[in-house]
């Protein structure tokens, strides 16, 4: 499927940019796929105002490939969906593995009903650049593609800003998710798309959660020849944005209403640091991401949205001291939660 077959009203969504949440995966105590609360959380984004959902992804832990669990989680998502609102929304699968690994699955979210697919490359670690082009290639013949640039912690590639120049010059390419947490790296992919003169055609979404708002509100100013071109992050595609969403879209659109102002205002510049305080906890910076997806399961948890915080793999889960530190953010930011929201249509989630 080529992008110019979307339907027009989830191209422009992404184009323009919107709130991506990175869909978790609810487990029951035999590490078993939860169906209630799975139905759950794809209500509660959607009725958060989110623009869509990334499942399979990063945060629905790339480990549902090896128990079977990729189409029926795929299925579930956009079944729940299309049961609940009547407005566009995007639908983003997660792609992994090696090419013929990836390219199943590509065909198998378009089958679903998924817009696209995000990309992840930690399988090609020990390919050259060319070859992961070639791999990039081969499935954007058959799914428009979010390139993806994980953060090296949790398995991502290091890639130059000539990889994404020439990514970025693959037609079948929407949108990027810029996630090294690293200001380096995230500018190697700005400078990349600007010099494949994509910068019209491809959405930037962050995926820094150390550093979401400034991104979603920052102008980024490429020189090339003396010529400066200033461009912006449109959206963002998430794992922090899979708790506390109802709050992360008001941001989100704080963001957008700040950034061509001659002035942003000092509080939202301020707000920045509150949120990577909370992904600090919820993602388990201390111990270099191990809790990261556990981390955000406990939130849920605490809201009623997970029965929960069980991992596919028995060895993920909090780090020591990780408790705490949600315990502390939740209390000192507990005005960036969404607790009141959750609690008021829970009920109805869950029926």
């Amino acid at each position: 499927m080529h992008h110019s077959q979307m339907p027009p009203e989830v191209r422009r969504l992404i184009s323009e940019g919107t709130v991506l949440p990175a869909h978790p995966l609810a487990l029951d105590a035999n590490r078993k796929l939860d169906h209630v609360h799975q139905r759950a959380l794809t209500r509660y984004y959607i009725d958060a105002g989110a623009g869509g959902l990334a499942v399979g992804v990063h945060t629905t832990q790339f480990a549902i490939r090896d128990v079977a669990l990729y189409r029926p989680v795929l299925e579930l998502a956009a079944e729940t969906a299309s049961s609940w609102t009547k407005r566009p929304l995007a639908l983003i699968a997660g792609l992994a593995g090696p090419t013929r690994q990836a390219v199943s699955e590509a065909n198998t979210a378009q089958s679903i009903g998924y817009h696209a697919g995000l990309l992840s490359l930690a399988a090609m670690k020990s390919a050259s650049e060319d070859e992961i082009i070639a791999h990039c290639e081969t499935i954007a013949r058959e799914i428009p593609l979010v390139g993806f640039y994980l953060q090296p912690a949790v398995g991502g590639v290091i890639l130059s800003a000539n990889f994404w120049r020439r990514f970025a010059m693959l037609d079948n390419v929407i949108a990027i998710k810029i996630a090294p947490f690293n200001r380096y790296r995230t500018l190697d992919v700005l400078r990349g798309v600007h010099a494949a003169g994509a910068l019209d055609r491809i959405a930037l979404y962050t995926g820094n959660d150390d550093h979401i708002l400034l991104d979603l509100t920052l102008p980024f100013d490429l020189r090339e020849e003396g010529i400066t071109t200033r461009t912006y992050f449109k959206g963002g595609l998430l794992g922090h944005w899979s708790v506390w969403t109802k709050s992360a879209i008001q941001q989100f659109e704080r963001c957008k209403a700040a950034r061509h102002k001659d002035m942003v205002p000092a509080d939202l510049l301020a707000l920045d640091a509150r949120v990577t305080d909370c992904n600090s906890a919820f993602f388990d910076v201390a111990n270099n991401f191990h809790g990261c997806i556990a981390g955000c399961h406990e939130v849920l948890r605490r809201q009623g949205l997970m029965q929960g915080i069980w991992c596919l793999d028995p060895n993920e889960g909090l780090s020591p001291g990780q408790i705490e530190e949600i315990d502390r953010v939740c209390n000192e930011h507990a005005d960036l939660s969404d607790d009141d929201f959750v609690a008021a249509h829970l009920q109805k989630w869950l029926a």
